[in-house]
């Protein structure tokens, strides 16, 4: 609460009364409200920029800054009821005025955001046009590549000692934590070892627990080559459960491209789920348990191209008759981006749905 200026107000004629949380005035309700969410890092930003320094030879740190939300300045009137315990006596009705955001506000990712994009904007940095959560510093011989993942970020750069001058700037300005070199982050595990090694061993085993299959049986592929149709049969009975395991499988795609169309696949009937559906999922899990010590690896590579390679087959899928696409992208060696999805319109032969495959690649590439 040290972070947060308070300023006593008189409370508005009728607010939202709470004694716990963070409340608005009737007349400021719902404004920006569409401006609260906090960019985070795209996962084709976070490949590339690992490749690029794994080519580079370039170091790779990691810090946390503690606190971070409560360093949002709010642009906006937001008032809060007085933290029990700390009422004051002679005016136990008036409210407390924010000039920081606190946590469980609303406004808090977004406010912690334009404030770091600001100090480093302040700094030199530029914000990327296609990734706001990438930010470039370049002068005559240093270039500095910094990744924002809400409190998390990464760092790498040409010279190492520009690095430890900007760590010491961010520090005047937020609690800055340096973690050392990038060994872990967002449930993902980085190993140093002829190149950098991207591993969700962690994080696959603690999915195979909540799933209640860590003595699973262990199987060679994520799905059958041929099934039988998607629709039909009987439903699912826990929809919450099946919605749960399928988007912590959506996250493993991040360095697990062998599961990228299994589970576009299940993703498709996240809506009614079947038990035919689950036994699906099983088969990832499965397949996973069989590849979890497995990693996505980067090459150290003085060949820095760009390729890109797609694909699609003509109404694939037997329920609607439409064609799966997907596409590979490669920064030299590395593959940095990659898609295996249904697509939104029916082609009416193989060229055509070649053609929005291509389309989606080279969006993708440029």
């Amino acid at each position: 609460m040290a972070h947060a200026k308070l300023a006593l107000q008189v409370p508005a004629p009728a607010p939202a009364s709470s004694s716990n949380g963070p409340m608005m005035l009737d007349d400021s309700q719902n404004i920006d409200y569409s401006e609260t969410f906090s960019p985070v890092m795209k996962p084709t930003t976070i490949r590339s920029i690992l490749a690029l320094a794994v080519s580079q030879g370039w170091a790779l740190r990691q810090l946390d800054v503690k606190y971070a939300f409560l360093h949002g300045m709010l642009s906006e009137e937001v008032y809060m009821a007085q933290p029990p315990g700390f009422e004051d006596p002679t005016h136990p009705d008036y409210v407390c005025r924010l000039h920081r955001s606190l946590y469980g506000l609303k406004q808090a990712p977004r406010a912690w955001f334009q404030h770091l994009s600001q100090y480093l904007v302040g700094l030199g940095f530029v914000a990327s046009k296609t990734d706001p959560s990438l930010f470039l510093y370049r002068s005559s011989s240093v270039i500095i590549y910094l990744l924002i993942y809400v409190d998390d970020i990464i760092v790498t750069s040409n010279t190492a000692s520009q690095v430890t001058a900007l760590l010491q700037q961010l520090a005047n300005e937020f609690s800055i934590k340096d973690l050392g070199p990038l060994h872990f982050f967002l449930g993902i595990e980085a190993i140093h070892s002829k190149g950098l090694l991207l591993s969700h061993s962690r994080y696959i085993r603690d999915l195979l627990q909540r799933a209640g299959m860590t003595k699973c049986k262990p199987i060679l592929t994520p799905m059958a080559v041929s099934s039988s149709s998607d629709s039909g049969g009987e439903k699912f009975s826990d929809p919450k459960r099946y919605l749960s395991i399928v988007g912590a499988l959506q996250y493993i795609t991040l360095t697990h491209p062998n599961v990228a169309f299994a589970v576009n696949r299940v993703c498709q009937f996240m809506h009614s789920p079947t038990n035919h559906h689950w036994s699906m999922v099983k088969c990832i899990l499965r397949y996973l348990k069989h590849t979890s010590t497995h990693g996505f690896l980067l090459e150290r590579s003085t060949n820095l191209g760009l390729q890109a390679f797609s694909d699609a087959d003509w109404a694939g899928n037997d329920s609607d008759r439409r064609s799966t696409g997907g596409y590979a992208i490669f920064l030299g060696p590395n593959l940095i981006s990659w898609q295996s999805r249904k697509q939104k319109t029916f082609s009416r032969s193989s060229t055509e749905s070649e053609y929005k495959a291509l389309a989606d690649a080279t969006a993708e590439l440029i």
